[in-house]
């Protein structure tokens, strides 16, 4: 049924993809006329020799861009890490962000992007199109197949007083240039793998069961679950396989495309306070409490729920729409254990007194708008408790 509605589609200005896509960094930020970068990383990934980070540098240096680093990038990264990056920034008299790596570098790069030409508390921007000014041209590097913050509007940061996530969503937030190059991700550890795994097959079931998709953003889910189902296993069992990993490469920047315009749902309001809270994983996080909020969100829409099952590979002839719904909670359940994602909150630290705190501020997390079914602090208590 057509939608008789208005709808955008934000990505990027220029996406390059595939091996070696890395070679155009520094040619790109010449165009943008960067002269002096400020290269926004991890500790862990500027380690690596030969790695993504020196390899960024090279191209930078070869194309005659000046850089200045910042490395204290943090899972979950904090606001102060971006107020770290920002004194760089600042001091060395940078022009323009490059970020390596996977979400918590693109968001940082983002936050510091937004500090650099916005006053005040940056939880005092949290929400959606409250950025007023232009942020410095950013191009991202990404380096893991799950958080496709590299071509989002989206930047995650985590209160360190009150330790809440919150979210600035923007326009401004949008990379000038993501960059997706399927041999920086070859490797990559086997949690990691499955973490980030998980976290972009929730972005694209998100989306897809969205109140706010669209028919462009459908056709971006439906390619990304498909690719998810058929490589994510294959991935984590030997992360040198070039082609699952190009494959979950193709599947996180679709879910980040679909999800940037469709928005997500009761999972991400829930994820980011067991990332406040816990410092847990994102990409963990979202893996345990997809199955329950799916399970919840299902009367929504069964039949999207029934097409997420065919999708994912599961045999839904002759079923109802409620028994083929069914099948794609029981799908994504399997392929979290199958990757070895804990099944329990109880096992990752988490309490059952923080359940009705971590409910309130899920319900006013900007993620939860978009879900398909509304929902009360009781019940988000309750998925709580079942996911634990």
């Amino acid at each position: 049924m057509m939608s008789y509605r208005m709808y955008d589609y934000l990505v990027p200005n220029v996406n390059f993809f595939g091996p070696n896509a890395i070679s155009v960094v520094g040619e790109r930020c010449k165009l943008l006329g960067g002269k002096k970068v400020l290269l926004v990383t991890d500790k862990g990934l500027r380690s690596i020799p030969d790695g993504a980070v020196d390899q960024t540098l090279k191209y930078l240096r070869e194309a005659g861009i000046e850089v200045a680093i910042y490395d204290g990038v943090e899972p979950n990264p904090k606001d102060t890490n971006v107020l770290d990056g920002l004194a760089i920034f600042r001091k060395e008299q940078c022009d323009t962000i490059v970020t390596v790596g996977g979400g918590s570098p693109h968001d940082c790069g983002k936050g510091i992007g937004i500090a650099a030409t916005h006053e005040g508390d940056l939880y005092s921007y949290a929400g959606i199109e409250t950025l007023t000014n232009p942020l410095p041209p950013i191009i991202a590097v990404n380096t893991t197949a799950g958080t496709a913050s590299e071509v989002t509007r989206h930047c995650v940061l985590t209160n360190t007083k009150t330790k809440v996530k919150f979210v600035i969503v923007s326009w401004r937030n949008l990379p000038s240039v993501s960059i997706n190059d399927p041999l920086l991700m070859v490797g990559k550890p086997a949690p990691l793998t499955a973490a980030t795994g998980m976290d972009a097959l929730t972005h694209a079931v998100e989306a897809y069961i969205s109140k706010d998709a669209n028919p462009v953003t459908d056709a971006s889910a439906i390619q990304a679950i498909r690719l998810i189902a058929r490589n994510l296993r294959q991935a984590v069992a030997l992360g040198t396989n070039l082609k699952a990993r190009e494959n979950m490469a193709c599947a996180s920047l679709l879910a980040g495309m679909a999800f940037n315009n469709a928005n997500l749902g009761y999972v991400h309001a829930m994820a980011h306070q067991l990332g406040g809270l816990y410092d847990m994983p994102h990409g963990v996080a979202n893996a345990v409490l997809l199955p329950h909020v799916a399970r919840y969100n299902l009367i929504a829409n069964p039949e999207k729920f029934a097409d997420i099952a065919e999708f994912m590979g599961e045999n839904v002839q002759g079923l109802s729409v409620m028994d083929a719904a069914e099948r794609a909670i029981s799908a994504i359940a399997r392929l979290s254990a199958d990757i070895g994602i804990p099944q329990h909150l109880r096992d990752l630290g988490v309490k059952e007194e923080d359940f009705p705190y971590m409910a309130d501020m899920a319900l006013k997390d900007g993620n939860a708008f978009s879900n398909p079914r509304k929902g009360n602090a009781k019940e988000i208590v309750e998925i709580f408790r079942q996911a634990f």
